[in-house]
């Protein structure tokens, strides 16, 4: 087949090819992530968001507890609901240029946080863990923090796999008031 008269071959699109038509991917709206795309990833980096929270309001950081050298938060970009973070207040990129101080307090915070979740969401286990620099994949890699990510025995369910898509049941307000409540003073 030639094009427009052009002597050039025209090319035979799909029509399920155009822009919305259903494709294996399934999209879950998301505004809260607006908040990343509307900065831009270099002003993320440029302004450490772990330094910038604890200036903030607690609604508005997300955070839950505020300790003596270190704080909890709730993740912007959850893996699951309750995804929370522990991270000192000092900037400081690796594990091992925590304080003692703060390396206890991490770890005691973690431990609270995994039973506030236990008793808030009733999740069935956790992931924990600290990726230490961009190419351990931590998005903010200039400062420590540590994720909690609760988990059901349901929640790895045919979503992710054949959807490709992660449900989140509670908006991220609604969760970080349910945990700070239920955080022990």
């Amino acid at each position: 087949m030639t094009g427009a008269g052009r002597g050039d071959e025209a090319e035979l699109v799909a029509a399920s090819d155009f822009a919305g038509v259903p494709d294996e991917f399934q999209r879950l709206w998301t505004p809260h992530r607006m908040a990343y795309i509307n900065v831009g990833a270099e002003a993320m980096r440029a302004a450490c968001p772990f330094c910038a929270a604890p200036g903030k309001s607690d609604e508005d950081g997300l955070i839950v507890h505020r300790g003596t050298s270190a704080y909890v938060l709730l993740n912007l970009f959850p893996y699951n609901s309750g995804h929370l973070l522990i991270c000192p207040y000092r900037h400081v990129a690796t594990y091992d240029q925590a304080t003692a101080e703060e390396v206890a307090e991490i770890g005691a915070l973690t431990q609270i946080g995994m039973r506030v979740l236990r008793r808030v969401s009733r999740c069935d286990g956790f992931n924990i863990g600290m990726n230490q620099g961009a190419v351990a994949g931590a998005g903010v890699d200039e400062h420590l923090h540590q994720h909690i990510v609760p988990r059901w025995a349901s929640d790895a369910n045919f979503f992710p796999i054949i959807a490709k898509t992660k449900a989140l049941p509670q908006l991220l307000g609604e969760v970080r008031q349910a945990v700070a409540d239920a955080w022990p003073v």
